[in-house]
């Protein structure tokens, strides 16, 4: 275990530098207009996170012991499909719960 000491110090640290970060977007170039060639860029940060952070979870699941399951597949396939034809994020991601649960009550 760490001590209370390290554990507080570690929260303040934290804690300062996501405040940093912050205040440099919104409290230093919060009424500044960016160069376009940023702006283009910064359109493709959900484009490239969400994958990241979704692609894990379902090639490497922690709930099976990071083995593959038709359930989660079929449901990041649900998604996807849904997503890429209508273009709806609730609409996609009601699908893929949809088919997650769908798969899980199919598979026992």
């Amino acid at each position: 275990m760490i001590d209370k000491f390290s554990l507080w110090t570690v929260i303040l640290a934290l804690g300062f530098g996501s405040f940093l970060l912050r205040f440099v977007f919104i409290g230093l170039v919060g009424n500044r207009s960016l160069p376009v060639w940023l702006l283009r860029h910064l359109r493709y940060t959900a484009v490239a996170v969400l994958p990241a952070l979704i692609a894990p979870l379902v090639l490497w699941p922690p709930a099976t012991g990071g083995q593959i399951d038709p359930p989660r597949l079929m449901a990041a396939l649900a998604a996807t499909v849904v997503a890429w034809k209508t273009r709806s994020v609730i609409g996609s991601v009601l699908a893929g719960g949809g088919a997650l649960y769908l798969g899980f009550w199919l598979m026992g």
